[in-house]
């Protein structure tokens, strides 16, 4: 599978804390996966999938990758999408 379109909503607001951004993304022009967040961690950024609160107050994921290439080109992908916008706005 392979994203072939990226749609990003950057956070300003402090009060989201360590959330850089929303994300949606296209996987192979015919599914759609929304609510991805890009978060701010302690080796840096990385992508939390959408997740679900259950019955317990646990979160657990409600879409995820089962390859370890497919998550980290999701990563990738969206790392580089946040970078554009970064450099846009420092313009």
């Amino acid at each position: 599978m392979v994203v072939t379109d990226v749609r990003i909503k950057k956070i300003t607001e402090e009060k989201f804390g360590k959330l850089k951004a929303y994300a949606d993304i296209t996987l192979d022009g015919c599914l759609v996966i929304h609510g991805l967040k890009l978060m701010e961690g302690e080796n840096g950024l990385f992508v939390a999938m959408p997740s679900r609160k259950m019955f317990n107050n646990e979160y657990k994921d409600i879409v995820h990758p089962i390859s370890s290439d497919l998550r980290k080109h999701i990563t990738e992908i969206i790392k580089e999408k946040y970078a554009e916008l970064e450099e846009v706005a420092e313009m």
